[in-house]
Order: structure tokens, then sequence, then C-alpha cells
């Protein structure tokens, strides 16, 4: 696909396409063509040194993720009712697809490469409602509450949980919800994760399959919310 760079972006555009090699992948969600920004080669982005030694050391948000898909296109069918946050956005596809759908959406992650291909991808679509700002899940400024808390694959370290768990404290507003995607293979460190969130919230689960080159991918969605009425109170616990 031909990219035609929108003339306000047209400096952050020069200055990833000096770095990365650079695609549009098409995402067809309920209906709409969401168009994402994101490198062609994951390979180039690896150390050449070898394999990693962390987890945490992979560029995780240079992939779409089936997860994100998944969510992009449930939070679509979503009313749109107040703001959305999405945490861990990587290249946002759920945010830009909440955007797409009426949402006024906020799309944060703490590596600026990836929120410039986020920006990217809000001007190639046309999103006014997109905000995107860095967020470090150890550093929580103040974006204000969000009525929806979204994430695809935020859940992938038990060295984070209380961080998010900071995060969801921090920026849910009363009588909001949080809904999270992760492929199943993930339970090892979901399962552990939603047992700590069910003293705070109310849990329900859910397993969509989606079918990509082949293979089938199992999906699962977790919506939560607050236990505690007196959920503002708590923001600063």
């Amino acid at each position: 696909m031909k990219i035609e760079i929108p003339p306000p972006v047209k400096p952050i555009y020069d200055k990833l396409s000096s770095r990365f090699n650079l695609e549009i992948v098409p995402l067809s969600i309920r209906g709409k063509t969401i168009k994402i920004l994101k490198p062609s080669d994951i390979e180039a982005l690896l150390p050449e040194e070898g394999p990693l030694k962390k987890i945490e050391d992979f560029p995780f948000w240079v992939k779409i993720w089936e997860a994100s898909i998944v969510l992009a296109d449930f939070i679509a069918g979503v009313k749109p009712d107040g703001r959305v946050l999405e945490l861990g956005a990587g290249l946002g596809v759920a945010g830009l697809a909440a955007a797409a759908f009426g949402h006024e959406v906020v799309i944060t992650d703490s590596e600026e490469d990836c929120l410039d291909f986020v920006r990217l991808s809000a001007a190639l679509n046309d999103l006014s409602t997109v905000r995107v700002e860095r967020l470090d899940w150890r550093e929580l400024p103040d974006l204000g509450k969000f009525e929806i808390i979204v994430g695809a694959e935020i859940v992938f370290s038990g060295r984070y949980f209380e961080s998010l768990f900071k995060a969801f404290r921090q920026y849910l507003a009363p009588g909001g919800v949080i809904y999270l995607a992760h492929n199943k293979e993930r339970m090892r460190t979901l399962a552990p994760f939603l047992y700590l969130a069910e003293k705070e919230y109310e849990e329900a689960v859910s397993q969509r399959n989606l079918r990509a080159e082949d293979e089938v991918h199992e999906i699962i969605i977790s919506r939560l919310i607050p236990r505690s009425k007196d959920w503002e109170g708590q923001s600063n616990a």
C-alpha cells in the first residue's frame, strides 16, 4: 500500500523512515478499514549479538498482536461513553479502533518510537479524537480519569503487576471498566494476575478465536470492574 503522509506529520514520518523500513497494514474492523503504520522488518530491530537476555528487552511494540486485533473488534462494539485509555499500546491498534468508532481516546506507551507510529497512524486514519502520551507505569502522570481502560498483551511479567494495579487505581473513573486481551498461551502469567486482581475487582472472562494464516489464536478477554463503590477514594491507596 502506497504511503501518503498528511503534511502536519511529515516530519515524524521522515524521522521514522530514516531509521525503519515502513509498511501500512490495513485491518478490517467491523466494516471499517484502519491503517496501521509499522516497521516491516522485526528482525532488524533485534540485537545482533544473540538471543535476548530478558523478555522485557524484546521490542513488543513492533508487532500487531492477535490479542490487539480481537480487543479492537471488541471495543469497537462498545457504545462510546466517556474517555478510553489504552495502556501499553504498542502500535495502538485497540485505541485507534476505539477512536474510529467514536470514542475519545488517549493512547499510551513508554516507548517514544511506537508513539510516533501511533501519531502517524492516527493522522493516516484522520482520527482527531486521539491523544498520544508517553506513560511509564512506574511514574504515573496526571491524565485525568477514564470510563474505560484497555490493554492487549500487557500482563507479561509478574514484576509489573503492582504497577498495573496502581495505574488502574489512578486512572479508572468511578463506575468504570477495564478490558484486557491476551493470547491463551499467556495464561501462566495472566492467571496469577487475575487471582490477585480478584481482591479488588469483579471479573468476567471470555474467549474469542481469531483465525490468521491457517492458525487459530485463542484470545482471552478479561473484564474487571472495581468491587468498591468508593473507587475514587482508592486512587492514592
